[in-house]
C-alpha cells in the first residue's frame, strides 16, 4: 500500500477508534499547512511544510501524526514528526506506518511504541496535568475565522496561546516580539476576541465562580493611523462594543466614552484633555480589564517618557507589549517594564517561512553627498557658514540644495519601474513636499496624482491619500514620499521600493522601515532598498535580527524578571498631576509662552551654473541574508530560485556552447525544464543589474563571479575580428545584425531569426540577399559562425 492508502485504510480508522473526531470537540485536520515555503522568484516557492494531520481538542492543537506507507519502518517518519511538533510548540507527536504507532514526548523526551492512539480526553489531560479554570474557558472558545477567510497562521496561534496561558498563570505584564509584517494586529484581535467571549476581567480573574461582566479592552497606539487600522480590523465584535475615543467626539460631548467593550485611542489623545486634567483621569485607575499597547518600544515603556505615566494610572490592568523590535540596548526599558517576551518570531523567521519577502539593497553615492560652499554658488536664504562641511545630517534641515534633491530622485526614477508603488522617506515633512514635486516633475506617468505626500501636515487628504495607496486595486498613487508618518504599521503589500533620502539612526527604525517591503503580495519575489544616506551600515551591524540579550538578573533583587516594588512617581507640587499637566515655562529669550522666537533660517544654495550637470553618483547592489550576513550575487540567486542546474563544468565550456545556436538553445531549454526559463533569466538580469547584458553575462556572473559586459560592449568587440574574417558585404549585413543583438538580446542570433533578418535587411528580397552575401549555405555558416567571436574570452 501506497501511504494515501494505508492513511485511509489503518491510519484513519486507529484515530477514530481513539475518538478523534467522534468526542465532541475533537477534530482531526488533515494536510495541516504549517509554512509557505521561502519565496523562490517568479512565482515559485521553496518546500511547504506540511503536517499529515493535527489533532485539535477543546480548539486547542495537541498532537501531530505523521503517516508513511505500509512497506516503511515504523519510525520513518519520526524525524518530521519532531520537526512539525516543534514548529507548532505541540507537546506530543506520533509516526505511524499503519502497522504501529511511535509516539515521542517534545518536552520529557520520552519516546516508544504504543499500542493505539490516546483518546482527545486522554491527551488533553497528559497535556494539562494541573486544573486552570481560566486556562479552560479560554479553550472553550473558538478562533473567529469569519466563515473560513481567516485562517491564523502557526506563529500566530501560538503567540495567542502564550499570552492566554500566561493570564491563566496570574501574569499582569506580558510582552509579544514579533517581526513587522507578521500580523500582531490579528493577533491583537484573536485575544480580545477570546477575552470577550469568556467574559475574563480583572474583577473575577482570580475569584472562584463564573465570571461576571464581559471585559472592557483599550487598544493603545501612537499614531492615528495604527489606532484607526486596528478598530477597522476588528469589525467582526458587534457594532455597539467598538468605541473610538477622539478628541472631537470627547469635546463634543463633553466627556470620555465609557459605553462599550473594545476602546481605541492614541497617547496624544489621553494626555491631552480640558483645563488641567488629562482625558485617561477621567476613567477609574481599574477601568479597563486589558491594555494592548501597539509598538511598545515608542514610549509607553519608556522610563523617561510621559506616556509611561498611563500605563502607571492604569496599573491595575493587565498590559501586553506588541513590539516588532528584539531586546537591545535603545530598547531595554520595554524589556524592563514587560519582563521577557512570551513569544520571538524575527524577520529571518518570517522570510524563511514564506510568510514574509527578502530583499536586495542598491547603495548610492554621488559626489555631492556632502558639500563645503564655494563663491560662484549662490546663498539664496538664510545664512551659511564658511568653510562648513555639511553632512547627510544637516541636508534639507539647516541646510538645502534643490539641484541635491532632484539628483537623487533622478537617479533612483531611472532605476525603477515606474509603475510600481514605491515610498520615499525623506528628512522633514518640507522635504517630503519638495521631493513630492520633483518626482511629478520627472515622471513618466500622465497622471497628476500620480506622487503623493503623506505626513502630519496633510491631513484627511494625506490619510485618503494612504488609504489608496493600500488598496491593491488602485494604482494611483504610485509613489509616497514621507517623513515619519509611514515608517510603521502601515500595510501596504504591494511595496516593491523604499528610497532612502534621510538618515536612520536607530536599528529599532531600520528594522520598521524595512517592513514596509516585507509583507507578501502576489507576483512579489523581493523588493529593493535605494539607500542614499548609508542607513545599509546597519545590516552589517551584528545586531541585526540576532538572537535576543540574555536576560540580566536585577542588581538590587537578584531576580529575573525583577520583582522589586516599583516605585511610583510623585505628584507635580505645581499641578498636582501625575505625568504633569502643567503648561511650558515661558521661553527665556522672548518671555512668552508658548516662544514667538524667530527660528533661524534654513540655509538655501543655488550651485552655479553647470554645477549639477557635474553630479556623478556610483551604485553598489549588495544582498543579504536574513540572518544578517552579506550574500553574494549567486546565493541570492540560489535562496530565490534554487541551484543553478549543472549543464556546464566551468566558464570555457558554458563559453563553448553558448557560442554556437544550436547547443545555446539546447542549454536554455535544459535551464527551462528545471526552472530557470525566460521569465526566471530575465529577472535574473534585473536583479544583478544587467539588463543591458547578454544573458551568457548572468549566467557568467551568478556561477563564477564574472563582471557582466554589456551586449554594446560584446558587439563592439565582435566587430573588430569581424572586419578581417568577412567580405565588406558580409560585415555590413552582420554589423545590422549586431544592432538587433544589442537592442533586443542574444534571442536575435537564434538561426530562426537568419531568414526574418535577411528579409528585414533586404526588403523581403532573399534573392537579392544571397546575391550579396553568397549561397545559403555561406550565409547560415556567417551568421554562426561570427557569433564565437562575441563570446571570446
Amino acid at each position: 500500500m501506497n501511504e494515501a492508502e494505508t492513511r485511509a485504510e489503518h491510519i484513519d480508522p486507529a484515530l477514530v477508534a481513539a475518538g478523534w473526531g467522534v468526542v465532541e470537540g475533537s477534530r482531526i485536520r488533515r494536510e495541516y499547512p504549517i509554512t509557505l515555503g521561502r519565496i523562490e522568484g517568479a512565482g515559485k516557492r521553496g518546500k511547504a511544510l506540511t503536517a499529515d494531520y493535527v489533532l485539535e481538542y477543546r480548539n486547542t492543537k495537541l498532537a501531530v501524526v505523521e503517516a508513511k506507507a505500509w512497506d516503511k519502518a515504523l519510525t520513518e517518519g519520526v524525524g518530521q514528526a519532531k520537526d512539525y511538533a516543534g514548529k507548532l510548540a505541540i507537546r506530543f507527536t506520533y509516526a505511524s506506518n499503519g502497522q504501529g504507532i511511535y509516539g515521542i514526548d517534545m518536552q520529557t523526551g520520552t519516546e516508544g511504541e504504543l499500542l493505539a492512539f490516546p483518546s482527545p480526553e486522554a491527551l488533553w489531560q497528559a497535556t494539562f496535568a494541573t486544573e486552570n479554570a481560566w486556562r479552560d474557558r479560554f479553550a472553550a472558545v473558538p478562533f473567529e475565522d469569519k466563515g473560513g477567510y481567516w485562517q491564523g497562521r502557526y506563529y500566530q496561534d501560538i503567540a495567542i496561546e502564550r499570552v492566554l496561558a500566561a493570564l491563566a498563570e496570574g501574569q499582569d505584564r506580558i510582552l509579544l516580539t514579533l517581526a513587522t509584517g507578521t500580523g500582531k494586529t490579528f493577533i491583537a484581535f484573536q485575544l480580545a476576541w477570546k477575552l470577550f467571549h469568556s467574559r475574563w476581567n480583572i474583577g473575577d480573574w482570580k475569584a472562584v465562580g463564573e465570571p461576571m461582566r464581559r471585559p472592557r479592552i483599550l487598544f493603545l497606539a501612537d499614531r492615528n493611523i495604527l489606532a484607526n487600522q486596528a478598530y477597522n480590523s476588528f469589525s467582526a465584535f458587534p457594532e455597539d462594543a467598538l468605541v473610538r475615543i477622539a478628541p472631537d467626539e470627547i469635546r463634543k460631548k463633553g466627556k470620555v466614552p465609557k459605553n462599550g467593550s473594545i476602546f481605541f485611542t492614541i497617547f496624544q489623545t489621553f494626555m491631552s484633555g480640558a483645563g488641567d486634567t488629562p482625558y485617561f483621569g477621567e476613567y477609574p485607575p481599574d477601568f479597563f480589564d486589558f491594555i494592548i499597547i501597539d509598538e511598545c518600544h515608542r514610549g509607553g515603556a519608556n522610563d523617561e517618557s510621559n506616556w509611561r505615566g498611563i500605563l502607571e494610572y492604569f496599573a491595575p490592568a493587565v498590559q501586553l507589549g506588541l513590539t516588532a523590535t528584539p531586546k537591545r540596548r535603545d530598547n531595554a526599558d520595554t524589556y524592563a517594564y514587560f519582563g521577557e517576551p512570551v513569544f520571538i518570531y524575527s524577520l529571518k523567521d518570517g522570510i524563511n517561512d514564506g510568510f514574509l519577502t527578502p530583499f536586495r539593497l542598491k547603495q548610492i553615492a554621488t559626489t555631492l553627498d556632502d558639500y563645503v560652499f564655494t563663491a560662484d554658488d549662490t546663498v539664496v536664504e538664510g545664512e551659511i557658514e564658511a568653510g562648513k562641511r555639511y553632512e547627510e545630517k544637516d541636508f534639507n534641515k539647516i541646510i538645502e540644495i534643490k539641484e541635491r534633491e532632484k539628483k537623487r530622485v533622478e537617479i533612483f526614477m531611472n532605476e525603477i519601474d515606474q509603475r510600481e508603488k514605491t515610498i520615499v522617506f525623506c528628512a522633514t515633512q518640507t522635504h517630503a513636499l519638495a521631493v513630492r514635486d520633483l518626482i511629478n516633475q520627472a515622471k513618466t506617468s500622465s497622471d497628476p496624482n500620480y506622487c503623493q505626500r503623506v505626513t502630519a501636515e496633510d491631513g484627511g487628504l494625506g490619510e485618503q491619500w494612504l488609504r489608496d495607496f493600500q488598496d491593491n486595486e488602485k494604482t494611483i498613487p504610485t509613489i509616497l514620499t514621507t517623513s515619519q508618518k509611514l515608517s510603521t504599521g502601515v500595510d501596504a503589500r504591494n511595496v516593491r521600493n523604499i528610497v532612502l533620502m534621510r538618515p536612520v539612526n536607530s536599528m529599532i527604525e531600520f528594522k520598521q522601515i524595512i517592513g514596509r517591503g516585507t509583507r507578501l503580495y502576489d507576483g512579489k519575489d523581493y523588493f529593493t532598498i535605494y539607500d542614499f544616506v548609508k542607513a545599509h551600515h546597519h545590516f552589517s551591524d551584528p545586531e541585526w535580527d540576532g538572537e535576543p540579550l540574555e536576560p540580566e538578573a536585577c542588581t538590587k533583587c537578584g531576580n529575573q524578571p525583577c520583582t522589586c516594588e516599583k516605585p511610583t512617581r510623585p505628584l507635580c507640587p505645581v499641578c498636582g498631576n501625575q505625568p504633569c499637566t502643567c503648561p511650558p515655562e515661558p521661553c527665556a529669550e522672548c518671555g512668552q509662552r508658548p516662544c514667538v522666537c524667530q527660528k533661524k533660517k534654513k540655509a538655501k544654495v543655488k550651485l552655479a551654473d553647470g554645477k549639477e550637470r557635474q553630479i556623478q553618483h556610483m551604485m553598489a547592489t549588495s544582498f543579504w541574508h536574513p540572518n544578517g550576513t552579506p550574500m553574494s550575487a549567486a546565493q541570492f540567486v540560489s535562496a530565490l530560485y534554487g541551484q543553478l542546474p549543472e549543464f556546464f563544468k566551468d566558464e570555457d565550456e558554458l563559453r563553448a556552447i553558448w557560442s554556437a545556436p544550436d547547443t545555446r538553445k539546447k542549454l536554455l531549454a535544459g535551464l527551462e525544464e528545471k526552472g530557470f526559463g525566460h521569465d526566471q533569466l530575465a529577472e535574473m538580469q534585473k536583479i544583478i543589474d544587467a539588463e543591458d547584458s547578454d544573458l551568457f553575462d548572468v549566467l557568467a556572473h551568478i556561477a563564477y563571479a564574472e563582471a557582466p559586459l554589456t551586449r554594446e560592449e560584446r558587439a563592439e568587440r565582435a566587430k573588430v575580428v569581424i572586419g578581417t574574417e568577412f567580405s565588406s558585404k558580409q560585415r555590413a549585413f552582420l554589423s545590422f545584425v549586431l544592432a538587433h543583438y544589442v537592442s533586443v538580446g542574444v534571442e536575435e542570433l537564434d538561426e530562426e531569426k537568419l531568414g526574418p533578418l535577411l528579409k528585414l535587411r533586404y526588403n523581403n528580397a532573399i534573392a537579392d540577399a544571397l546575391a550579396d552575401l553568397g549561397p545559403a549555405d555561406q550565409v547560415r555558416g556567417a551568421f554562426v559562425g561570427f557569433q564565437r567571436y562575441l563570446y571570446l574570452g
